[in-house]
């Protein structure tokens, strides 16, 4: 059994990074011992939850969330995240900005962009998923990204997650323009806006 203070902080997030414990006073060496004897389960590096947690959909994201708080899952991540397409990315992408080092993570497997400050900083939700705070891309700026890498993504899948937003009502024309105006792909989306409006 966990001392009470332990189970207290699991009840606020269903997974922990080893420095919030240390900062309760938990040493490393007995959150290996607690591992072997069943009380938590390791779920990467640094990461530990109850015995009985049981991951979600957004799971992999919280793993990369914890450990680099400031990057931005955007492009096919996002857009699973706001469940704009049927396709399940095997890879995690993020954004970050044009001079930060990516984080490496050993699970689970990045596809990094780069990002200018504009670009960075521009329609980025936050949400809290158990007990991360997950920086996401908004549905226009996901939309208008992936225009901008529709070479790395295909045109189709920027397509449909146009013709899903803006059908869903998951957002509007006018942001979607503010979006594509900050991305500098207003003139490739023109088209595609009319076709719609």
């Amino acid at each position: 059994m966990l001392p009470t203070p332990i189970h207290r902080l699991f009840a606020h997030s269903s997974t922990l990074r080893s420095s919030e414990l240390a900062t309760q006073g938990v040493p490393r060496m007995q959150l290996s011992r607690w591992v072997a004897e069943g009380k938590l389960q390791r779920l990467g590096r640094g990461l530990y939850a109850l015995p009985d947690y049981a991951p979600n959909q957004h799971a992999s994201l919280v793993e990369v969330a914890s450990p680099a708080p400031r990057v931005v899952f955007c492009l096919l991540t996002a857009l699973r995240f706001h469940e704009l397409t049927t396709q399940a990315p095997f890879e995690v992408w993020i954004a970050i900005g044009n001079k930060e080092h990516p984080p490496r993570l050993p699970y689970p497997k990045l596809r990094v962009h780069r990002f200018s400050p504009a670009s960075l900083h521009y329609g980025v939700e936050e949400h809290r998923v158990d007990g991360a705070k997950l920086r996401v891309t908004d549905v226009a700026k996901t939309v208008a990204d992936c225009f901008k890498f529709r070479n790395k993504i295909g045109l189709d899948v920027a397509l449909e997650a146009l013709r899903d937003a803006v059908q869903g009502r998951r957002t509007n024309m006018d942001e979607i323009w503010r979006a594509a105006t900050v991305c500098r792909v207003a003139a490739v989306m023109r088209p595609y806006l009319e076709s719609l409006g």
